[in-house]
């Protein structure tokens, strides 16, 4: 089976700027948009142009900059906000105005005092509508995961017969487990007429911490685009993490899918993100985190330090990380001791590093992590240092 491509549709500056207190200005959107543009994402959401003159203005400076990405635009199911979209997007290279409205029953009920006919409707006139202005239209089926599949699969044809090419299933509250949301788009896949038209897209949630599961799940049953922000920012518990998704497709190869992203980048953006939205990334957070890539624990240091494949299914210099970490800690061996003496210019021989390593300890369980500084001061006070420094 041939390697196929999966869309990568960044949504950093969108949904991900939905974190309340992280409001980016155009000039901090531009920086990474450019980035992002770099790294390699097919598709940048660059906005909501109607939602306020700076949102708009943020588009129409990202459709000048942008050179490679499709630049998107979002909607509701509403005219004007797709005409507002069309004219923020008129200079890009790659315009895409992405609309759509809720389908499920919770939202056709209370949030649009509605029925499904006239949700379907709505559909198809805001897809002919955006389809009006430019060739690329991706529709969002809103709250799609708790959607029944029999009637999505009717809102999907409907988009497709009025020119939708991207069909975006969004589990916009989080709710589905892997197998249902796999299960979701393989029905789509097998039951949607012209499904062969267009693009399934995966836009998952992670209020059960699911996110990037269920993308994944999407992908296998037939997805070709992912959609997803850096560092998994988003609203509420955030969004699909870009570098999540993309580590795995490429660490799993017999998927048989890849992404056009050069995951070198990945930890420099994940940093500048971070930066500008004043979002802290966990230190364990996967791919990009500050313990991704680190190793405290004697019996995984001294694995590492043998074979670096012990305990790292990823090197770090894949995703732009200079090297693995050897953290000092009182649960350290003295492998791991060893090591880091090295690395400050002292090599030891067995005998030293059996005197070195009960003074280390000693100091260890006073301090929560040894530094450089400390490992100096650790040999220079041990009985072993005259043979050391004459060595």
């Amino acid at each position: 089976m041939s390697s196929q491509s999966v869309q990568i549709f960044d949504t950093t500056l969108r949904d991900g700027e939905q974190v309340p207190g992280c409001k980016l200005n155009t000039k901090q959107k531009l920086v990474i948009a450019e980035q992002l543009d770099q790294l390699g994402v097919n598709v940048i959401e660059a906005g909501f142009p109607v939602s306020s003159p700076g949102d708009f203005n943020s588009v129409v400076e990202i459709s000048r900059l942008v050179n490679n990405a499709t630049v998107c635009g979002l909607t509701r199911a509403v005219k004007n906000d797709i005409k507002v979209a069309a004219e923020a997007l008129q200079d890009a290279k790659y315009p895409r105005i992405h609309t759509g409205i809720g389908t499920s029953d919770s939202h056709i009920k209370h949030k649009f005092n509605s029925d499904r006919e006239t949700i379907l409707k709505r559909a198809y006139d805001a897809v002919t509508f955006a389809k009006s202005f430019v060739e690329d239209v991706e529709f969002y089926a809103e709250d799609a995961g708790r959607t029944d599949n029999e009637f999505l699969a009717r809102v999907c044809e409907i988009a497709i017969k009025a020119g939708a090419t991207v069909l975006n299933i969004p589990d916009t509250t989080g709710y589905c487990l892997p197998s249902e949301y796999g299960a979701k788009m393989k029905y789509l896949k097998e039951n949607v007429k012209g499904i062969e038209k267009a693009i399934l897209s995966c836009h998952c949630h992670n209020d059960l911490g699911l996110a990037t599961a269920n993308s994944i799940e999407g992908v296998i049953n037939g997805a070709r685009q992912i959609e997803c922000t850096i560092n998994g920012i988003g609203e509420r518990a955030g969004n699909t993490a870009l570098e999540e998704v993309v580590m795995i497709l490429k660490q799993h190869p017999y998927l048989n899918l890849d992404t056009s992203i050069k995951t070198e980048r990945l930890y420099g953006i994940s940093q500048l993100v971070s930066e500008n939205m004043g979002i802290y990334t966990q230190p364990n957070k996967a791919i990009v985190g500050a313990n991704a890539f680190a190793h405290s624990s004697g019996i995984h240091q001294d694995g590492v330090i043998k074979n670096r494949a012990t305990y790292e299914i990823i090197d770090p210099k894949d995703v732009g990380v200079t090297d693995s970490a050897i953290v000092l800690t009182a649960r350290s061996g003295r492998a791991a001791l060893a090591y880091r003496a090295k690395k400050v210019g002292y090599d030891l021989t067995k005998l030293q590093l059996d005197e070195v390593y009960a003074n280390f300890l000693n100091f260890a369980d006073r301090k929560k992590e040894i530094d450089d500084n400390d490992i100096h001061q650790i040999i220079e006070t041990s009985k072993a240092y005259r043979q050391i420094i004459s060595a």
